[in-house]
């Protein structure tokens, strides 16, 4: 079969329409082709809307849906929606197809359209004789389907779609585990802003170069850069919604000695000095090493600066707590320059400072809190990954 014939109508493009932020009380997501990550299931905040007033009846989501991009280095990249992720809207640069369930068992499209055959597939016709490939609405209705009984694609799909399931649970799990990080961190410098800066006698401002270490990263070639089983962490590591992303390593073999200092480790916090965003959404943003994937060694880059405790000064968890609340991020947007690439003068991290008491111990419970979470966060990111490969082997033999 072609995907159009297992479709309850024709193919549609999305809506062409400026995103804007979504506010607290809105309910509709915009999705773009950013919004879908390469294993073909959505970023973890969908934070974007359209303007109120905007006509979107006609490009809601609904059951059995999914789009694909069209264009682009992403193209073939897909969603199936999942009722679960609540009201969406899809964008222009995507096409969605309606699939309909008395033809086939809607969720085995949703995994036969990530398979390595369809996707070579798609590549295949959107690069044809273009520069930039793109593909078209009735093109991808012609992507060949083979269905099996109804009874295999259920049992084929179920199994699927429960390590998704699961994939997805841990997710929401993380999102909530770091949302309390940052609210606690907001909590703790905040107390002090409603004493207008007052604090108790014990207490004093220190400076962050007093209790951490600062080194800057790896200044690498282009040559450098080939398979390796020595990563090196970059800015793509940053998701601009916040998050450590193992998909942004870069794998290295250096050239010449690196220093002690370059590599980092599980929990080492980075921060990221550049940022080629237009909203400053990456730079300042400190986030600790989660998750080292498969390498055996993590290298940073010369767009990161590390961030580690002194010998017994403060926990490196709490230290990375500390870093991820919006103060920090206020504090380097005032030390923000640059115009296509923005940069952070080395002056951001050394003026920082933190309001602390006399004695460490008075912070354990704060300490030992950021901890559990952190740990937590980096089990779940691992059993995701193994889940990930499991579901990978999976399409390769079920397909």
């Amino acid at each position: 079969m072609k995907l159009i014939d297992l479709c309850i109508d024709k193919a549609k493009y999305g809506i062409n329409a400026s995103a804007v932020e979504k506010t607290k009380d809105e309910d509709i997501s915009y999705l773009r082709i950013t919004d879908i990550k390469e294993n073909n299931e959505l970023n973890s905040k969908l934070t974007k809307t359209v303007k109120k007033g905007t006509s979107i009846s006609n490009y809601l989501l609904k059951e059995n849906d999914i789009v694909f991009a069209r264009t682009g280095n992403s193209v073939g990249k897909n969603y199936f929606y999942d009722l679960r992720d609540g009201k969406i809207i899809y964008a222009g640069f995507l096409v969605k197809f309606s699939i309909n369930p008395q033809k086939v068992y809607p969720k085995y499209i949703k995994y036969y359209m990530q398979s390595y055959k369809v996707q070579k597939w798609i590549k295949n016709v959107a690069s044809d004789g273009s520069t930039r490939p793109n593909i078209n609405a009735k093109q991808l209705g012609q992507i060949p389907i083979s269905l099996p009984s109804k009874e295999i694609q259920e049992k084929i799909a179920n199994s699927l779609w429960m390590i998704d399931t699961k994939i997805k649970l841990n997710n929401q799990i993380n999102d909530n585990l770091i949302s309390q990080l940052k609210i606690i961190s907001n909590s703790y410098f905040s107390y002090f802003e409603v004493y207008n800066g007052k604090i108790p006698l014990d207490w004093s401002y220190t400076k962050l170069v007093d209790i951490a270490n600062i080194d800057a990263g790896y200044s690498y070639t282009s040559k450098e850069l080939v398979d390796s089983n020595i990563a090196m962490a970059t800015i793509k590591n940053f998701d601009r919604t916040g998050g450590f992303n193992i998909r942004g390593f870069k794998e290295i073999k250096p050239n010449k000695i690196v220093k002690k200092e370059k590599y980092a480790k599980l929990f080492d916090i980075l921060v990221a000095h550049t940022d080629l965003t237009q909203n400053a959404d990456i730079i300042g943003n400190a986030e600790p090493i989660l998750n080292t994937s498969k390498y055996s060694k993590i290298i940073y880059s010369m767009d990161l600066v590390k961030v580690t405790p002194k010998a017994e000064k403060i926990s490196p968890f709490l230290l990375a707590l500390l870093l991820q609340g919006d103060r920090f991020k206020k504090h380097c947007l005032g030390y923000v320059n640059g115009t296509t690439v923005l940069h952070l003068s080395k002056k951001a991290l050394k003026e920082f400072e933190f309001p602390f008491p006399t004695s460490f111990s008075d912070l354990d419970n704060i300490a030992k809190f950021a901890e559990r979470n952190y740990k937590l966060i980096a089990n779940n990111m691992k059993e995701n990954q193994k889940l990930q490969n499991l579901k990978q082997v999976l399409l390769s033999k079920y397909f």
